[in-house]
């Protein structure tokens, strides 16, 4: 399996280190990339990520038979729109966006009969850091790739999504996008989220600052998460809104149960409560070959 032409559309991290992986990997002869900074473009040629830096989509996916959309999933809708009339019928396109029904509603909207191109796929990988300069060749090696593949999606399309992404080490499995989008609203939205929350409620207080700087390790791993990008979660948020407001909903009740034992002074409960969570914590390790924590994406 060898591909002439990636069209890299979005070079920061996920972009950039899905680039490298498989220019290591001798799976494609060329590279060109595109984003909306010209500056982004410049620093993704100036480190070797991409061969040749394009001033448009269209430009960018002219002549590929290898696509990876690797933009905000807000940013969808307008980047199918641009690369629909100059997509070839033997293209592979994906993207690694975290959300997948948002992501297939805007690909059904605007690929019209290149839909049957795209081979949805939200590798479980990420940083903290975002941008081309964090971009890392080996960040999908020993991580699962969702693929949510569509009716539309032709089984030889499918195969050679499921064949690229084992090729860069991943290990790689199928849902339905329904199933996806629930399942990281649980183990992925929902997370981010508190992080998120948490660090504003204690920054929200008078003795914030004097809180945080007396933080150890436990607040370090808590709080890791949040410093994840700003413009990606909040779109990640927002698209998956419904299944992330399920799990607020199920948080919100085992929170209650812990305030009222606190309340009432119950520490037999309190310490059923802690118990249970810390078994179920205990027992579970990060796993390639079960879903699992995915960094900061």
């Amino acid at each position: 399996m060898r591909f002439q032409r990636l069209a890299l559309i979005g070079c920061g991290l996920m972009g950039g280190s899905f680039a490298l992986a498989v220019r290591q990997a001798a799976l494609v002869q060329h590279i060109v990339g595109f984003s909306v900074s010209e500056k982004t473009r410049q620093r993704a040629l100036e480190l070797g990520v991409i061969d040749q830096a394009c001033t448009s989509v269209a430009e960018a996916v002219q002549g590929a038979d290898l696509v990876l959309v690797a933009v905000p999933v807000g940013a969808m809708h307008a980047t199918f729109a641009a690369m629909r009339d100059v997509l070839q019928p033997n293209t592979l396109l994906m993207d690694v966006g975290s959300t997948k029904c948002d992501v297939v509603a805007a690909a059904r909207a605007t690929l019209g009969e290149r839909l049957a191109c795209f081979v949805p796929a939200h590798p479980i990988a990420g940083k903290e850091l975002a941008g081309i300069e964090h971009a890392d060749g080996t960040l999908y090696q020993n991580r699962r790739t969702i693929l949510t593949p569509l009716p539309s999606t032709g089984i030889h399309r499918l195969q050679a999504a499921h064949g690229l992404w084992t090729a860069i080490g991943s290990q790689v499995s199928t849902l339905t996008p329904e199933k996806h989008d629930a399942t990281f609203a649980a183990v992925s939205h929902l997370p981010h989220l508190l992080a998120f929350a948490a660090v504003n409620a204690l920054m929200a207080q008078p003795q914030g600052a004097a809180f945080l700087d007396m933080a150890g390790p436990g607040f370090r791993d808590f709080s890791r998460i949040a410093a994840s990008d700003a413009a990606v979660w909040r779109d990640i948020l927002s698209a998956n809104h419904a299944e992330v407001l399920a799990q607020v909903a199920h948080f919100r009740a085992a929170l209650d149960q812990f305030e009222n034992a606190l309340k009432l002074g119950d520490t037999a409960t309190l310490s059923h409560l802690i118990q249970q969570a810390s078994e179920v914590r205990a027992a579970w390790t990060l796993k390639t070959d079960a879903l699992g924590d995915n960094g900061a994406l």
